[in-house]
């Protein structure tokens, strides 16, 4: 498997083990952190799965993916973080989570884009 390819398949995973953390830190109001950790760790897994493959359009599915996680994490994140300063002290696990979940994206994305990480060189 590639070097960015397994990159993209670790973010998977970090994103459903997210998924999950938010998922068990509130079980009753955090079902959809489960959904949606799961899902889009199971396709960015999936991207880089097609990736070590070869499969060229993959990476542009992982840019797309990944480009509209950074957006949606760093929205939930300042909502999240506006919530905890407002005085929601139960809000601080989640928005700290989706902070930590934006910056994997950002940086994810930005190996994404790199010239020098084709899936032909890596």
């Amino acid at each position: 498997m590639k070097t960015l390819a397994r990159w993209t398949v670790a973010y998977g995973l970090f994103l459903i083990a997210c998924g999950l953390a938010g998922y068990l830190s509130n079980p009753e109001k955090a079902k959809t952190a489960l959904i949606s950790g799961g899902t889009f760790g199971a396709i960015s897994m999936i991207w880089g799965w097609l990736m070590a493959r070869r499969i060229t359009w993959s990476r542009w599915a992982a840019v797309l993916t990944t480009a509209l996680l950074s957006g949606v994490f760093a929205w939930r994140a300042t909502v999240g973080w506006i919530s905890f300063a407002d005085g929601a002290s139960g809000k601080f696990f989640a928005a700290f989570l989706i902070t930590l979940m934006g910056l994997a994206s950002i940086t994810m994305l930005a190996a994404l884009i790199r010239p020098s990480c084709s899936t032909s060189n890596n």
